[in-house]
């Protein structure tokens, strides 16, 4: 068996992959990548166990077969190779690889890939979705999902989709992130793990046109050009959310968002350790915003335009303000439903984001 390849090629695949193969395992060949030969190209594939990748990719191939590799060492390898061109050669029956570019050759031990776990995709229908579009609408609100053990389904974001579209939803019971996005879909709702999306976003944010849905038992499956994934879902879903979104509103603001962010990062360097405390005070066209804690004290002026009860006065945690403004670009409408009671965050320009933040009691 012989492969040529392009070295980007094969380092751009390589790179896809790297993120989901543990470095340790209580299963150690999780640790090893299954590299495979076909009439199509070639065949990359990990898995981490909640998160299987099959990437594919173009090259001179003559025979076919499988077997794995130690994926760490076969990256650095290729990365570090001086041609533009790799050659990988399967001597010894597939027991060894001789690797050639330029100037440079090496050998590497293969195992045979037997023992290493199925890898388990499904069958796409035809329902196809943005692949750009899924991970804006998952980046949007990623930032909401909790990372603790005990928060059960908080530590996912569901995706809701209908023929209305799709709308991705994330929150810890401190703060909640919504994002609408207009795309006809069959009508289901899924939560994917919070880490998982994270990797759905990193290998398909860039990714050309659509990629295919399928949804099967606890699993979903997401199919590109040149890659396959598929992730383990979490059971359940989310409690009514929309209960914790108020309706009702005693003040509305509206700023730069950027201006506000950047105000909070500067003023909550003071802020206290413990719960990152800023003041922002709402009165008459203008914003204060204040922290103290250990070291001093630090305060900052912004004009606003607002509307509703001429003064007021809520506490944050600085941080929570921070992550829920970041998708935002352009002017922010900050709505007050009381000093103690959850505010919401839009965005002007993008009707379809929204953004729950609970205040901290005084």
């Amino acid at each position: 068996m012989e492969v040529r390849i392009p070295k980007r090629t094969l380092a751009d695949g390589l790179s896809i992959l790297e993120r989901i193969i543990p470095s340790r395992s209580s299963n150690p060949i999780l640790s090893y990548l299954p590299i495979g030969l076909s009439e199509q190209g070639l065949v990359l594939r990990g898995t981490n166990g909640e998160v299987d990748i099959e990437v594919r990719l173009p090259a001179e191939v003559q025979g076919q077969g499988q077997v794995l590799l130690p994926a760490q060492t076969f990256s650095q390898i290729v990365r570090s190779a001086p041609g533009e061109l790799i050659e990988l050669i399967f001597a010894g029956e597939g027991s060894r690889l001789e690797l050639h570019s330029g100037a440079f050759n090496t050998q590497l031990a293969t195992t045979n890939p037997d023992g290493y776990p199925e890898l388990s995709f499904g069958q796409p229908r035809g329902e196809k979705i943005s692949a750009t579009g899924l991970a804006q609408a998952i980046t949007r609100v990623r930032y909401a999902a909790s990372n603790e053990e005990y928060r059960a389904i908080f530590r996912g974001v569901q995706l809701e989709m209908s023929p209305s579209g799709l709308r991705s939803v994330a929150s810890d019971g401190f703060r909640l992130a919504r994002y609408d996005l207009p795309m006809p879909l069959e009508t289901r709702k899924l939560v994917i793990p919070a880490k998982s999306a994270d990797e759905i976003v990193r290998v398909f944010k860039d990714a050309p046109g659509e990629i295919a849905l399928a949804v099967g038992e606890g699993t979903l499956t997401l199919v590109g050009e040149s890659v396959r994934m598929s992730v383990k879902l979490m059971e359940g879903e989310f409690p009514d959310y929309n209960r914790v979104i108020p309706q009702n509103f005693v003040l509305e603001a509206t700023l730069p968002a950027e201006a506000l962010r950047e105000s909070l990062k500067r003023v909550a360097v003071l802020s206290d350790r413990n719960n990152h405390r800023v003041n922002l005070l709402f009165n008459a066209g203008k914003l204060d915003i204040d922290a103290e804690g250990d070291y001093g004290r630090g305060r900052e002026e912004l004009i606003i335009e607002a509307s509703g009860e001429p003064q007021l006065m809520v506490a944050y945690n600085a941080q929570y303000l921070i992550d829920a403004l970041t998708p935002i670009e352009g002017a922010v409408r900050i709505k007050l439903s009381g000093s103690t009671s959850p505010s919401v965050l839009q965005a002007v320009e993008d009707a379809g984001y929204l953004a729950v933040v609970v205040p901290l009691r005084v």
